[in-house]
C-alpha cells in the first residue's frame, strides 16, 4: 500500500517541490543566490506612486460607472438582475470609501510633514 502511495505522481511532485524549497533555503541562508533564469532582468522597476494612485482612481471610477449602468438597466426594465446591480453598487461604494480613507491618510501625512518644525 505504501509503495502505491510512493508511486503517486502527486506525492512525487510534492517531494520534488520540497527538495527544491530546501535547496533554495540552504542557498539563501548561505548567501549564495543562483543566477536569474534567462529572460528575467535583475532591474525591476516599481511603478511610481502617482501612476498607482491614478490607476486606483480610474478603477474606482470604472466601478461606479458599471454600477450606474446596471442600476439604469434594472430601472428601465432591460435587465432583471437586481442582485447583480446591488452587488456592483456595494462594490463601488466600498471602493470609494477605501479611496477616501487613502486620501485622508495622505492628507494627514502631508499635514504632519508641513507642521514639522525645523
Amino acid at each position: 500500500m505504501i509503495d502505491k502511495l510512493a508511486a503517486s505522481p502527486t506525492l512525487a511532485a510534492n517531494s520534488t517541490m520540497l527538495a527544491q524549497m530546501e535547496r533554495m533555503r540552504l542557498e539563501a541562508s548561505a548567501g549564495q543566490l543562483s543566477p536569474l533564469p534567462a529572460g528575467v532582468s535583475a532591474a525591476v522597476s516599481a511603478p511610481s506612486f502617482a501612476s498607482v494612485l491614478d490607476q486606483m482612481i480610474n478603477h474606482v471610477d470604472n466601478q461606479q460607472h458599471v454600477a450606474t449602468e446596471k442600476q439604469r438597466a434594472v430601472d428601465m426594465g432591460i435587465s432583471d438582475d437586481l442582485t447583480g446591480a446591488m452587488l456592483e453598487s456595494q462594490k463601488a461604494s466600498v471602493a470609494f470609501s477605501a479611496m477616501i480613507q487613502v486620501r485622508n491618510k495622505l492628507q494627514t501625512a502631508f499635514d504632519d510633514v508641513i507642521n514639522i518644525s525645523l
